[in-house]
């Protein structure tokens, strides 16, 4: 892990503001949803990106009662199927 050198204090609702200058570097806008991961006493913050639920792809993806599934995904889903 890089450190950036910023320090901020957690407001009374234990919200933290990211500087500008990461939110530019990490490509993130107003209202971007950010996925939030924890291992061992660190928090990691990474711009949310929905994916299929089975294979993990970011192309072609379908909502399907509230789950991301590809096209290729449903195709294989068919043919296992046999329909």
């Amino acid at each position: 892990m890089k450190t950036t050198g910023i320090v901020r204090n957690l407001d009374n609702l234990g919200r933290v503001t990211l500087p500008i200058e990461l939110r530019r570097n990490l490509d993130l806008d107003i209202k971007d949803p950010v996925e939030i991961f924890v291992e061992g006493d660190t928090i990691m913050l990474k711009k949310y990106a929905p994916c299929d639920i089975f294979t993990g792809s970011k192309e072609d993806l379908i909502e399907y009662h509230g789950k991301m599934v590809s096209k290729d995904s449903i195709k294989e889903l068919v043919e296992l199927a046999g329909l």
